[in-house]
């Protein structure tokens, strides 16, 4: 199992090097895997003038998987759009070919008090967003800036989505609901959008091969106020780019800390690229403040799902859960009467556990 390491900026290469000493550990154990690393991000654009060299590419296409740390930092701000490291994992994304998000948002028992919401709200919290990755208003054309008849400027977006993208990632969502729950929540905005229009007509269709699953929809402003108010309702919401990045985000509060949080970004056939949440931390970069447990978790999510090694990810899951028990916490989970450590400490503890 080839995997292409693209550690990126600020935090990331401390985080990633933590997971990157989890799987080492499980190698000596006997998972079989190789690992290479490359520059990407700010650091591909320190290296080569390119936050995806070409180089790091032919790695990524080559690779099984790619598991990704975090790219940005304030000295990359003012670069052409084309150069910042951000644009990196856009064009990643679509050269491999990964629209299917995947979210999970867990809130573990020990954390119960991180989260800003009640415990009886939020205790038991285990749902999954399905993000489409690579159409809606981020990729649609036309779109610019222009001025109009007036001479006032304007700016325009395109939203557009066809049958096969929504096609596709409803069968992700209804594929991932069969393994959960047997419940999935379709979000769209079909009473304003002829876009969201079509999504519910496709996903309804979809849902129709899978009668075990439970379906409904929801429009966005409902969900992003369900999310907060009653969270367990859900298991699995699946859902357009636009929508779901914002989803996603509200959710992943919800858990206590965006350093918790994994995900997963496949393509049809289950490669991935699998990244933390989070983004660079370029303050705390160095310091060995960040929580790697959200990288750590990431690659579990990587033998889950595209290596199809659920042995191997349940032990990395349930080091982590051992670890939190054990009252270790990073700076942004930390509580009175817990365990402080650093990042180097967290990863050790977790091989310590395996």
């Amino acid at each position: 199992m080839k995997v292409a390491v693209l550690a990126g900026d600020g935090i990331g290469p401390e985080i990633v090097a933590q997971a990157l000493k989890v799987l080492r550990t499980l190698a000596r154990d006997g998972l079989r895997i190789e690992l290479e690393e490359a520059p990407f991000g700010g650091a591909g654009y320190d290296a080569h003038g390119d936050p995806l060299p070409e180089t790091t590419l032919k790695l990524a296409r080559q690779a099984d998987a790619v598991l990704c740390g975090a790219v940005g930092g304030p000295k990359y701000d003012t670069l052409p759009r084309a150069q910042r490291p951000e644009q990196g994992i856009l064009r990643i994304r679509k050269e491999l070919g990964l629209f299917a998000n995947l979210r999970p948002a867990v809130l573990y028992p020990e954390l119960v008090g991180a989260s800003t919401l009640k415990p009886e709200v939020v205790s038991g919290l285990d749902l999954m967003i399905i993000r489409e990755l690579t159409g809606d208003i981020y990729f649609g054309e036309p779109r610019g800036r222009r001025k109009n008849a007036s001479g006032a400027r304007e700016g325009f977006d395109t939203m557009h989505y066809s049958e096969p993208e929504i096609r596709r990632i409803a069968e992700i969502g209804f594929r991932t609901a069969a393994k959960r729950n047997k419940k999935l929540c379709s979000v769209d905005k079909e009473n304003v959008l002829e876009t969201s229009r079509l999504w519910r007509e496709v996903v309804s269709e979809v849902g129709k091969d899978y009668p075990q699953v439970e379906v409904s929809h929801m429009y966005v402003d409902n969900a992003a106020m369900q999310l907060v108010r009653n969270p367990r309702q859900f298991d699995v919401i699946v859902t357009g780019n636009l929508f779901g990045d914002i989803l996603s985000d509200e959710a992943s509060m919800l858990t206590g800390s965006i350093g918790m949080l994994p995900s997963a970004s496949l393509d049809a056939r289950a490669k991935g690229l699998y990244e933390p949440i989070h983004g660079s931390a370029p303050d705390i970069a160095g310091k060995n403040l960040a929580n790697p447990l959200a990288t750590i978790l990431s690659s579990a999510m990587m033998l889950r799902y595209t290596f199809n090694q659920d042995e191997w990810a349940y032990r990395i899951e349930a080091a982590v859960k051992n670890v939190l028990a054990r009252s270790y916490r990073t700076a942004d989970i930390y509580e009175a009467g817990t365990r402080k450590v650093g990042t180097n400490e967290m990863g050790d503890a977790v091989v310590a556990e395996l």
